[in-house]
């Protein structure tokens, strides 16, 4: 069953570049959907972090 993830990036101070939600079956699933969202609009760079329902993180860059 899909669950909804949490995507998130920030410049250096502090504010919000990407803000979104995202369904997948898997948390390993979920890291790979996020990487791939952040390099097609070109934030990998950027600190960001995905997170789980549970509030696990899945993905986090500084």
């Amino acid at each position: 069953m899909a669950r909804t993830y949490k995507l998130t990036a920030f410049e250096q101070d502090g504010e919000k570049l990407l803000d979104e939600s995202f369904q997948a079956e898997t948390d390993e699933q979920a890291k790979e959907m996020g990487e791939n969202l952040l390099r097609e609009k070109d934030l990998h760079e950027k600190t960001h972090r995905c997170t789980s329902p549970t509030g696990k993180l899945v993905l986090f860059h500084r």
